[in-house]
């Protein structure tokens, strides 16, 4: 994942704006001795044994990178409070996949954040397609989100994980244009 430099403080977006963050990054279980609330990376997750994960319920996060088998966490989903999903380069779209597959076939209420490199033009499919938070210390998008320009098409063609009004046209395949929310 990429770090931000001193010079840029990765701030918590959500479309509500941006907000403090009331999560910390740690690298294994010790950090849930403390009342914070804690997202962990998939391996210190799975090391948890059930008894911390019940104590920690509210307080979980579990951090993925692209690679890891998102099956890995599906039945700890109820767990969990957040599930953080990286984008260490901007040409790596797994985890967009992730966070579909999290909010349709695993109907996973908590919070799903984008991490690492979240662009500007990936913003409105971000959203589409289930996250909701953002952890944002690109420079340029940091600018566009304090002027309130989340940027994106007004249409979009397919379906997502968040539904697709239908047309005020009343055009018979409304799914396939339907303005962008």
């Amino acid at each position: 994942m990429t770090e931000a430099t001193p010079e840029t403080k990765i701030r918590l977006w959500t479309s509500q704006g941006f907000r403090d963050d009331g999560w910390v990054h740690a690298e294994d279980a010790g950090a849930l001795a403390g009342n914070s609330r804690v997202i962990l990376p998939l391996q210190a997750f799975l090391e948890l044994d059930p008894a911390q994960r019940n104590a920690a319920k509210e307080r979980l996060g579990v951090s993925l990178q692209p690679g890891d088998q998102l099956e890995a966490i599906v039945e700890f989903l109820d767990d969990l409070a957040l599930v953080a999903l990286a984008f260490p380069a901007f040409n790596d779209g797994r985890s967009f996949s992730k966070a579909e597959l999290l909010r349709s076939r695993h109907n996973f209420e908590g919070a799903v954040r984008a991490t690492g490199q979240v662009l500007i033009d990936q913003l409105p499919h971000m959203l589409r397609v289930g996250f909701n938070e953002f952890e944002v210390s690109h420079p340029v998008l940091l600018k566009r989100l304090e002027a309130g320009e989340v940027g994106g098409l007004p249409l979009h063609y397919q379906p997502a994980a968040k539904a697709a009004q239908p047309s005020e046209k009343g055009a018979k395949y409304t799914w396939r244009r339907a303005a962008a929310t």
